[in-house]
C-alpha cells in the first residue's frame, strides 16, 4: 500500500515575512527539543510534502492575541486550496467569542485549533465549554493540543481526563485531541479516552510512543477515530507516513488513518 492517498490533518505554516521569526521563537521556548524540516512556509510545507509522499495538509493556527483574529483567520482562508486546507482560530480570552467564531464560520473554515498551553487555560473550565457549544452549534471542528509541550513544565492544561470531561458534558460535535489524545499521556488515553467518540492524531508520534501501545489503542478506540497527522515542520511527514504504512494494521485500517476519516470530516 506504498501509494495509499495520505492526509495529514496537523500542520503548521506561517505568512511567509512572519515563518522566519516564528520558527526561530517557537525552537527557543521548545528548548530545541524540536528540528523544524520546513522553513514554516506553505511553500516549504508543500515542497516537503512532496518529498513525502502527503496529499494535503490540514494547517493548524494559534491565536495567542485577540488582535491577531481576523490576519490569521483570512490567513488561513487564503491558503486553502487543493493542497491544503485550514483551519481557523479564536483567542479564548476573546471579549466576543460568539463574534469570533461567527468569523471563522463565514470564511468556510471547517473549524478551530486549540492550544491551552500557549493560549492559557485549562481544557475543561466554564469559560471553555461555552465555547465549544457555541462552535460545536455552528458544525466547528474543534482539535486541541493534548499533553506535553516542551515549551511548559507540568501539570498540563489540556489533559485525557479532562477531555473525557468536556466529552461528557457536551452533546455532539467533532472533539480531536491531538498527539494521540495526550503528548506522554497515554496510560490516561487508554483510561479516559479510549472507547470514547474522541478523535486522536498520530502527531508527535511514532519515535515517542511505544508501538505496541499505539497499536493498542489503534485496536481497542478504533482506526475510524485516528487521524494522521505529524505536527509539521515538527517532526518528518515522510518518516511518519513510512513508519505507519510498516506497521501490522490492515489495510482498512490504514485507509482510515491514513485518509478516510479526514475526508468524512473535511468533507472532501
Amino acid at each position: 500500500m506504498t501509494t495509499i492517498k495520505c492526509i495529514d490533518f496537523h500542520t503548521h505554516v506561517f505568512p511567509d515575512a512572519l515563518a522566519p521569526r516564528a520558527i526561530a521563537a517557537l525552537v527557543e521556548s521548545g528548548k530545541h527539543l524540536y528540528t523544524p524540516h520546513t522553513d514554516g512556509t506553505k511553500s516549504g510545507l508543500i515542497d516537503f510534502m512532496d518529498k513525502s509522499g502527503i496529499d494535503i495538509s490540514v494547517v493548524m493556527p494559534v491565536i495567542t492575541k485577540q488582535s491577531q483574529t481576523l490576519k490569521t483567520n483570512a490567513f488561513s482562508s487564503e491558503i486553502t486550496g487543493d493542497r491544503i486546507k485550514a483551519f481557523g482560530a479564536i483567542y479564548p480570552h476573546t471579549d466576543d467569542y460568539k463574534r469570533d467564531i461567527d468569523y471563522v464560520v463565514s470564511l468556510g473554515l471547517p473549524g478551530i485549533k486549540l492550544h491551552a498551553e500557549y493560549q492559557d487555560f485549562v481544557a475543561d473550565s466554564p469559560e471553555m465549554l461555552k465555547i465549544y457549544d457555541y462552535a460545536f452549534s455552528k458544525g466547528l471542528i474543534i482539535l486541541h493540543h493534548a499533553g506535553f509541550d516542551p515549551a511548559y513544565d507540568p501539570p498540563y492544561r489540556a489533559t485525557p481526563k479532562m477531555f473525557a470531561n468536556i466529552r461528557r458534558q457536551m452533546g455532539g460535535g467533532v472533539l480531536i485531541a491531538a498527539h494521540l489524545g495526550g503528548q506522554s499521556l497515554w496510560d490516561d488515553v487508554e483510561k479516559y479516552i479510549v472507547g470514547s467518540d474522541i478523535y486522536i492524531d498520530t502527531s508527535m508520534g511514532f519515535d515517542m510512543y511505544p508501538t505496541e501501545q499505539f497499536l493498542r489503542i489503534v485496536k481497542a478506540h478504533g482506526s475510524e477515530k485516528i487521524l494522521f497527522g505529524t505536527d509539521s515542520p515538527w517532526s518528518d511527514s515522510g518518516k511518519e507516513r513510512k513508519t505507519l504504512l510498516s506497521l501490522p494494521l490492515s489495510d482498512e485500517e490504514k485507509e482510515n488513518i491514513f485518509h478516510k476519516n479526514a475526508e468524512r470530516l473535511l468533507r472532501i
